[in-house]
């Protein structure tokens, strides 16, 4: 088992997992701030000429083009997606460590793939072959990496971490435009061969690093491997074995657990309209990825830099430098997020991001209409405004959103599908963009505004508040709605934050599982649990599982 911490202990174990993590998020803003670079690459179209554009093309020239190019750039999401799927369906069995280190195994030889692509056909279809397979392994990190981290984090500090992670995606982009434009200089296949194998250098970092560092003490106990738990959380802790602080938290893991298996639903359970809201919540939590992506992030990130030189006729030099200092303003925009999702919100925050991002896109789309010089300066500060927007609010809402906002017995589906939610809408939106905005330069820009802009109803009448309040409160709230028949947001908004003997109290109120409410409670780490030793002396049942003793 997976028990090593390098000699590593407390504080400096904990950032050496966070920092694992972030690397492993920063090849996902990597990704797209590569292809943004290379797609009118003087070199990459000259190696792969089927993606070059001829002079005086025709219409139909160019539309296949865009398809072309679109299929190239969103055939990553379409392997992001189905790695995944694989982590949703395998991941508990495998466990995080060893799910990260193959997907990071994976994504470094769909990367070797893609560099070694030669000629214009068969290099090219490989390069394809290659980005799909780094999907596949970038789809098994960015959905394991989260459940790892936070399962070695502390309750209070997830949501920062998670902003942090998507601070790297930016910090990722960041990294990818500048290296693009330093390379662009350079008269040979280099130029787009080096940004692609860089990605193998990170995913060095993250396939070492969890080489190094120990499986989630969460997972440990789920397997049955109650010592090996022990011994990671005290090193997590920098605490003895035996510390009251390590088997109280082993406890209320252990019964957690324990709970969450006695009330673990099946698939058809998702579909439920009563007083829990199953089905609601996951849809909730899914439109919060849907609208991420079809508020236009992604179309601005992967095509920021043909945008500029296409649609706004800037010269190749200009367009990448721009591109450039939009990542770079891309990245330092994430800083608010840190400080304003605790105290602003979680459904504040989606609402100011998709009016600031709606209004961002109207002013791109108004000095496109009529193109020239001047107007084509105004498009770009819509852009810029645009990517300001989104870096503090929609870029890390939709990845706190999910956990959140489904009950305990349908969280591991709801989040699944959240991310797949993700994948799936990327690939559509990174696809059809280029062919949209070969029809319609300013139309497309009036598309995405006009999706914000719908997002703000909806965020208004179905996001709840959860910033603040414990997972087990959102239970209630929903109930409470759904008996009152009022919307879950009014509920939230005069529902006082409730201690543990209310949430208790009105859970037996409402008919709710008090045992389940329990179970999310010791999933916050609160409450009080007796510690109990867990020695040599605890055996294995028939099933694997220690005999350890627990008090629930």
């Amino acid at each position: 088992m997976w028990t090593t911490t390098s000699g590593l202990s407390g504080r400096p174990l904990r950032l050496a997992i966070t920092f694992t993590a972030v690397m492993g998020f920063s090849l996902f803003g990597y990704n797209q701030g590569m292809m943004s670079g290379l797609l009118n690459g003087d070199q990459f179209t000259a190696e792969f000429t089927t993606l070059a554009m001829p002079e005086n093309a025709s219409d139909s020239q160019k539309y296949h083009l865009n398809v072309i190019r679109g299929a190239v750039t969103a055939c990553y999401e379409i392997g992001c997606f189905f790695g995944a799927l694989f982590s949703m369906f395998f991941g508990e069995r495998i466990g995080r460590t060893r799910t990260i280190f193959a997907g990071a195994s994976v994504l470094i030889i769909g990367a070797i793939i893609s560099c070694a692509g030669f000629g214009a056909h068969w290099g090219l279809g490989q390069f394809v072959v290659g980005r799909v397979i780094s999907g596949l392994g970038n789809g098994m990190n960015t959905a394991t990496i989260p459940v790892w981290q936070s399962e070695c984090s502390g309750a209070h500090n997830r949501g920062l971490l998670v902003c942090f992670e998507g601070a790297m995606i930016a910090v990722g982009t960041l990294i990818a435009y500048w290296v693009v434009f330093g390379l662009s200089y350079v008269p040979d296949t280099v130029q787009w061969r080096f940004p692609v194998a860089l990605q193998v250098f990170f995913a060095l970092i993250v396939a070492g690093g969890v080489l190094g560092l120990p499986e989630s003490p969460r997972w440990f106990i789920m397997r049955g491997h109650d010592n090996e738990a022990v011994d990671v959380l005290a090193r997590i802790k920098a605490e003895p074995a035996d510390s009251d602080q390590v088997l109280a938290e082993y406890n209320f893991m252990k019964a957690d657990i324990e709970m969450t298996r006695s009330s673990q639903a099946s698939w058809k359970t998702i579909f439920t309209f009563g007083k829990t809201q199953e089905f609601q919540r996951l849809l909730v939590g899914c439109s919060g990825q849907f609208f991420q992506q079809f508020t236009g992030c992604n179309a601005a990130i992967y095509y920021s830099t043909l945008l500029f030189e296409d649609n706004l006729g800037l010269e190749r030099r200009l367009a990448l430098v721009l591109g450039g200092v939009f990542a770079t303003v891309y990245a330092i925009a994430t800083i608010p997020s840190f400080f304003m999702v605790e105290k602003v919100g979680r459904r504040k925050l989606f609402l100011i991001g998709f009016a600031g991002q709606g209004l961002s896109f109207i002013i791109t789309m108004g000095c496109l209409i009529k193109e020239n010089t001047e107007n084509s300066k105004g498009a770009i500060v819509g852009i810029f405004l645009f990517i300001v927007f989104f870096a503090f609010t929609l870029l890390p809402l939709p990845w706190i959103y999910p956990p959140e906002i489904n009950p305990l017995r349908t969280r591991t589906a709801g989040a699944a599908a959240a991310t797949c939610t993700n994948w799936i809408t990327n690939f559509a939106v990174v696809m059809f963009t280029p062919l949209f905005a070969d029809v319609s330069p300013w139309g497309v820009y009036l598309f995405f505004a006009l999706i914000n802009f719908i997002g703000i109803p909806f965020g208004y009448f179905f996001f709840v508040e959860t910033a603040g309040r414990e997972l087990e409160e959102i239970d209630i709230i929903y109930a409470k709605a759904h008996t009152e028949g009022r919307f879950a947001f009014k509920v939230a908004h005069d529902l006082p934050k409730l201690s543990l003997a209310e949430i208790t109290q009105q859970s037996r109120e409402l008919g709710l599982d008090v045992n389940n409410t329990a179970g999310q409670h010791h999933e916050m780490g609160l409450g009080h649990a007796e510690p109990k030793e867990v020695g040599a002396d605890s055996s294995s049942d028939s099933n694997g599982e220690k005999g350890t003793s627990r008090e629930a």
